[in-house]
């Protein structure tokens, strides 16, 4: 290492340790100290160990802002998911991240709630840091979102979701055919004999309603569909709604021989129920539940749900970004990573 010379201090009239002293003291370019900071994996070990030194014997702080109006982009990649309280986007936000991070780019995140307009203010304030590319979880977003996405000219993909073969503009897509997913399940759960099946769902946003079109589908499609078995409650999805929903299912249909709930936890709360309630599952009625949550594997029976590929997805979609960032064109605009019926004991 170049010994640091007591002289070196930043030219601004703030003081400020700048990237160019760093690169000074340890004799390299700016550019260099700039990849070894960010941890590329080009960089040699040696050399990032050796300017991280230098950085920190000078106190230098990297600035964000100053980096982006340089070269018109950030280092970062906004990520934008519904939930931190499901299992779910923590998983997909986990491979994202470890996936951007080895490639030198951090990431910034926010969380929507599902609401519309949260997103829309999410992602404004999020293009004012430049990012270097988007990760937006679905595609159902209003017309100012899809807007901004597309003068901001930065690289998107979007998550979970997968576009009908009628939309004309292909978005760059890493998920699975929900509606199959849905249907897929519905005739696991005919197969068993049933044939009142009901449809317990939550938080109803986009993906758990494409859900219901594959089990209303697939019951049609079996000449046994009812309207009249579609439980629809707006409220977040949770282990004590499932519970409120199944003994409003059995108090309002008792003839109901199975009930798919649009996602484990509320699958999860209605096995506990039924424990509590004495009625025995999956003789008297059978349950199934969707994402394969945690504990799904270890309840009272176990739980039949559809394993999906969450933290494929987010891997995926991360090397699809970083392939636009790079200003590489894709294989393919979008990738169906499938997904997986589970028939476990409770159908």
């Amino acid at each position: 290492m170049l010994p640091l010379h007591k002289s070196v201090k930043s030219h601004r009239a703030t003081g400020r340790i700048t990237l160019s002293d760093v690169a000074r003291a340890a004799g390299v370019s700016p550019s260099t100290v700039s990849r070894a900071l960010r941890g590329e994996r080009a960089v040699d070990p040696a050399l990032i160990e050796r300017v991280q030194a230098v950085s920190s014997k000078l106190g230098y702080v990297p600035d964000p802002a100053a980096r982006a109006l340089a070269s018109q982009r950030s280092n970062h990649v906004a990520i934008l998911i519904p939930l931190l309280s499901n299992a779910l986007f923590v998983d997909l936000l986990d491979a994202a991240q470890k996936t951007l991070r080895a490639a030198g780019f951090q990431t910034l995140m926010g969380v929507t709630h599902y609401d519309a307009s949260e997103e829309e203010q999410l992602l404004r304030e999020q293009l004012l840091h430049r990012p270097a590319g988007l990760l937006v979880t679905g595609l159902d977003h209003n017309p100012v979102t899809r807007k901004l996405m597309e003068s901001s000219q930065v690289p998107c993909v979007h998550l979970m979701d997968l576009p009908g073969s009628t939309v004309v503009d292909q978005p760059y897509c890493v998920g699975f055919q929900q509606t199959e997913a849905g249907a897929a399940l519905t005739r696991h759960v005919l197969s068993t004999g049933r044939k009142r099946i009901a449809f317990a769902a939550a938080q109803l946003d986009p993906r758990v309603m494409q859900r219901l079109n594959g089990w209303r589908s697939a019951l049609q499609a079996a000449g046994v569909y009812e309207p009249t078995l579609e439980f629809l409650n707006p409220a977040p999805s949770s282990l004590a709604l499932g519970g409120v929903m199944f003994e409003q299912i059995m108090q309002q249909r008792p003839s109901v021989d199975a009930i798919f709930f649009c996602n484990d936890d509320l699958a999860q709360g209605a096995l506990m129920t039924a424990l509590r309630m004495g009625i025995a599952v999956p003789s008297q009625v059978a349950i199934a539940g969707f994402n394969d949550l945690t504990g799904s594997d270890q309840m009272l029976p176990t739980l039949t749900t559809v394993r999906t590929p969450r933290a494929r997805i987010g891997e995926a979609a991360a090397q699809m970004l970083l392939m636009l960032m790079r200003g590489e064109v894709p294989p393919s605009a979008q990738m169906d990573l499938g997904f997986e019926i589970l028939h476990r004991q409770s159908t």
